[in-house]
């Protein structure tokens, strides 16, 4: 069965959404804020995810930036009023795979539902050197076993591994791993962490600067 996760704040729509997800023959779950459609996404496993920008508790964009981050690779369509060039270059770059504005025809949506539903899922296995890192179970493999990181430590392993060449500063990690949190020494902490695990030589220090990725 394809589910399909609504995130929603206008009630009567996001209702709407659900019952005509259902009679198209997938399941649908609605969720009223930001912080309703982590926690849901996080937790089960969806095929497509529906995403309104102006949310509350977290934004939309921020929504699928987070979840991304995370390893959730579920196809997301934005659903909103914000209807400009910037605002639609802005969604696509943000991580969403298509961009609707409000008001829209229920047809339309659909169609553009199926398109996502076809295409092939995103790849979720990084490779780092000769190890496997899959971002949806946190795990990464090497020849001398498997080991499970937690969810922060997946996504600073993430960071560093999607962007192998570059050089990251202590605040610049805080900010897109911890951006609840204002302590810089967080980046330290989880560097340490991803070291005990993984080796020392995982994450490389650049002396005066930050971290980067290692070696496995």
């Amino acid at each position: 069965m394809t589910r399909v996760l609504v995130v929603e704040d206008d009630r009567e729509l996001g209702e709407l959404l659900v019952r005509a997800f259902g009679n198209a023959g997938y399941t649908a779950d609605l969720a009223p804020d930001g912080q309703a459609g982590l926690h849901r996404a996080l937790t089960r496993r969806y095929d497509l995810l529906v995403v309104d920008r102006g949310l509350p508790a977290i934004e939309g964009l921020d929504l699928i930036r987070r979840l991304r981050r995370r390893g959730v690779d579920a196809p997301a369509l934005v659903l909103t009023a914000l209807g400009t060039v910037a605002d639609r270059v802005a969604g696509l770059d943000g991580g969403a795979e298509d961009y609707l504005v409000k008001p829209f025809d229920l047809e339309e949506l659909m169609a553009r539902v199926r398109v996502l539903l076809r295409r092939p899922a995103a790849a979720h296995v990084l490779a780092i050197g000769d190890a496997e890192f899959d971002l949806i179970n946190r795990t990464v493999t090497t020849d001398g076993g498997a080991a499970t990181l937690s969810g922060r430590e997946s996504d600073l392993l993430r960071l560093l591994a999607e962007n192998p060449s570059r050089v990251f500063t202590r605040h610049e990690i805080v900010a897109e791993v911890f951006p609840e949190s204002a302590t810089d020494t967080l980046a330290d902490t989880y560097v340490h962490y991803l070291r005990r695990k993984l080796g020392a030589s995982v994450v490389s220090t650049v002396r005066g600067t930050g971290y980067r990725l290692g070696r496995l």
